[in-house]
């Protein structure tokens, strides 16, 4: 075993013995563990670039775009941190005549759940992977964690593990607040110790619900926070295939293929109105995008096979198709609204990789009804023109209850990290609707609210205390 890397057991135990000194750490301590674990990662950036391209085959512009990414949402979580929203404190003072009877004094806070073991992404080497959005989000919240390693890129995840683990001693935080796991059995066996309290997951479907089946049959269940799969879709009115069909299509082919359709994000599903011409405009467009590599064999084999289940299916036709099956080209499909809807969860599965499926319909009426019958998205699109928006009220209502994000005129592929941010979304696109892990937001799925009933002041955490030394924000009723 790499010495970065340490048994599941002795990781759990480790994090365990850090939990609690962690989440009391005050949040000025917190935040600038986490900046010093940006700083330090930015100041390795041509060699962990270097690791993440020789592993990935990803560009080193995209890669340092990703990099990028990750180093300020360690610093966007500092701030979150120091600024103590997000321990909700809210205080009600003791009330005699309160109408259900007399209110005690309570005090209520969200503390860490306690150690956290992300399984990270490998479609993201940086920004979901060791020193990810589900990591970042767990540090703030007060949670040690326990990384389990990608095996598409191990080499970088041993080197980022090193890079942290030296900025996290440096910086003051306990042994223990980050560890490094790798391999399927250990990344199973941490998730069954009783000592963890929550897992966090990006990946494949069967992956993700194995690994939740643990979670749950736990004798101790704990909270599982899977990112499962979407194919988004994406609704082009009459109206607007007329007034920009070629900006439409460009746009459309370029989010399918952008990073070799290898996001989560990527518009799998495209809804035209059928004789629009835009289908032969995406043909063309998409039948002059060369071949990408992709991440490894594993995921490229995935693809061609997931593509030729598609292709195979008797109502499906093949617009775009390399003669060479093997290849990793890009590829288009074509079905009709009425096709589609009867066998809406196997024609709506992910194809991880640069596929789309075109569905052509009549009646932009008959939209909203097999909206609403598609499995749960990240992301839902809608492409018309402002003078009907007031027409696509259905329409947009089916979307928003199958997805977590709805745009307008966009393309999904990228998800700002801000605060309003919301990544997430109905089963199967994840396994916790109510949660994103992408944003500031991120941080609610590792806290826990406790509630303090009449409990002396010197006994009370820090932010629930009336001299408040943290200064965090309290909402105080009298």
């Amino acid at each position: 075993m790499n010495t970065v890397a340490r048994e599941p057991d002795r990781a759990v135990a480790a994090a365990a013995a850090a939990a609690r000194a962690w989440a009391e750490s005050a949040p000025t301590d917190r935040a600038y563990a986490l900046e010093a674990v940006a700083e330090a990662l930015e100041a390795e950036r041509a060699e962990l670039v270097a690791l993440a391209g020789a592993e990935t085959n990803l560009g080193a512009a995209r890669l340092n775009s990703e990099l990028t990414r990750t180093t300020f949402q360690l610093r966007l979580f500092a701030e979150e941190v120091r600024a103590g929203a997000y321990l909700d404190v809210r205080i009600d003072r003791p009330d005699p005549e309160w109408p259900t009877g007399p209110r005690p004094e309570l005090r209520r806070y969200r503390t860490a759940l306690g150690p956290v073991l992300v399984f990270a992404a490998g479609n993201f080497p940086f920004a979901l992977s060791v020193a990810g959005s589900d990591t970042v989000s767990a540090w703030a919240a007060g949670c040690p964690v326990i990384v389990k390693a990608h095996p598409g890129h191990p080499e970088l995840s041993r080197r980022t593990a090193e890079i942290i683990q030296k900025a996290m001693a440096e910086a003051g935080a306990p042994d223990g607040v980050f560890g490094l796991i790798e391999g399927q059995q250990a990344g199973i066996d941490a998730l069954r110790h009783p000592a963890l309290r929550a897992a966090a997951f990006t990946g494949s479907e069967r992956g993700g619900l194995a690994l939740a089946r643990i979670a749950a049959e736990r004798p101790e269940p704990i909270p599982f926070y899977g990112e499962l799969g979407s194919v988004n879709p994406v609704v082009v009115t009459p109206a607007a295939a007329a007034a920009r069909g070629a900006e439409i299509a460009q746009g459309f082919v370029g989010s399918l293929t952008l990073g070799a359709g290898q996001f989560c994000t990527k518009p799998g599903l495209l809804f035209v109105p059928a004789g629009s011409g835009l289908v032969d405009e995406i043909v063309r467009l998409l039948r002059e995008v060369p071949s990408a590599p992709m991440l490894g064999s594993w995921i490229s084999d995935a693809y061609v096979e997931g593509a030729r289940r598609l292709a195979d299916r008797p109502t499906t036709s093949r617009l775009v198709w390399p003669d060479d099956a093997a290849s990793v080209a890009p590829r288009l499909l074509c079905t009709d609204l009425a096709s589609f809807a009867t066998d809406i969860e196997a024609a709506a599965q992910e194809c991880f990789g640069p596929l789309g499926l075109v569905v052509t319909y009549e009646q932009p009426e008959d939209l909203p009804a097999v909206m609403a019958a598609l499995p749960g998205q990240l992301t839902a699109s809608v492409h018309g023109e402002p003078a009907e928006a007031a027409e696509l009220a259905d329409l947009t209502a089916a979307l928003a209850e199958r997805s977590g994000r709805v745009l307008w005129n966009e393309w999904p592929t990228g998800a700002s990290v801000t605060h309003a941010m919301q990544h997430g979304g109905p089963f199967p696109a994840t396994t916790a609707p109510a949660i994103t892990s992408i944003g500031t937001a991120a941080i609610d799925r590792f806290l826990r609210p406790v509630s303090y009933q009449s409990v002396p002041e010197p006994l009370l955490p820090p932010p629930l205390r009336d001299d408040n030394p943290w200064r965090v924000p309290q909402r105080v009723r009298p």
